[in-house]
């Protein structure tokens, strides 16, 4: 893609006056920077200790421009960071952070680790011939949303769970939260019902357990929508909060807003 068009064209951060765009859209135009064929941008392997202790890729490029986001500034400027890296060279990052951390577990998580299908579900069948027990993969859904077909593929991998992450409750705080269109709201939930459709191992995660970024009548609303799907998604639903990442702070200021952290309200 074009640096200059990349410049002109490809939406940032969400600032007041920010015009909307479409997701789908922005699948299109991110694949092209951080996918070249079966290869997929990553800028580190490591692990964590969340899930128990889990080693994780991070992924490059995304097609949301949350503003509560703590991924690094990847998400901006995928054309800037990272380095392509084959299903399997990706799949030899993984084990060996893996055995560095004593874990069985792996995971691919930052920006929106679905961009670059090939990639991933040829990554995925490695992990389903491995010694590993279970595969984490994060997504904000709107991939699986469009694409049933895809959905199908990820749920044949027994060692696959899902983790959904929702942003907002109604369409017009999911295009101030994200930056996306209004319109755009329902495809993570079309998501969620095709992961059901084909059995998939899944759950779904809101930031709905913070008044400063979801008031209590979007919280209600959002859960209403879930149970209307299924009422056990409400059941298992994982609620967060914000956490105060130098770059989270960043796109905050950016979309002009500021977090009361002490206070936990909108400034």
């Amino acid at each position: 893609m074009d640096s200059k068009r990349v410049r002109e064209e490809y939406p940032r951060f969400v600032v007041p006056g920010f015009t909307p765009f479409d997701p789908v859209e922005l699948i299109k135009q991110t694949e092209k920077m951080v996918c070249s064929g079966s290869k997929r941008k990553y800028t580190n392997f490591y692990a964590t200790g969340v899930y128990g202790g889990i080693a994780t890729g991070y992924t490059v490029g995304c097609c949301l421009r949350c503003i509560f986001c703590w991924v690094d500034l990847s998400r901006e400027y995928p054309e800037r960071y990272g380095q392509f890296y084959s299903p399997e060279e990706a799949f030899g990052e993984l084990t060996k952070a893996a055995r560095k951390y004593g874990t069985a577990k792996l995971r691919i998580s930052g920006a929106e680790p679905t961009l670059g299908k090939e990639h991933l579900l040829r990554l995925l069948s490695l992990v389903e011939e491995s010694m590993f027990k279970l595969f984490i993969l994060e997504t904000n859904g709107i991939y699986f949303g469009i694409d049933e077909s895809y959905v199908q593929e990820v749920s044949k991998c027994k060692k696959v769970h899902i983790r959904v992450s929702l942003k907002a409750g109604t369409p017009q705080d999911f295009a101030r939260k994200t930056g996306a269109k209004p319109e755009a709201f329902e495809i993570s939930f079309n998501g969620i019902r095709n992961l059901i459709k084909h059995k998939a191992s899944f759950h779904v995660a809101a930031m709905s357990a913070d008044p400063r970024i979801m008031s209590p009548g979007e919280r209600v609303t959002l859960l209403k929508k879930l149970r209307a799907i299924d009422p056990a998604l409400v059941k298992s639903l994982e609620e967060e909060i914000v956490d105060p990442y130098r770059t989270t702070l960043l796109r905050l200021e950016k979309a002009g807003c500021w977090l009361d952290w002490e206070g936990r309200r909108w400034i």
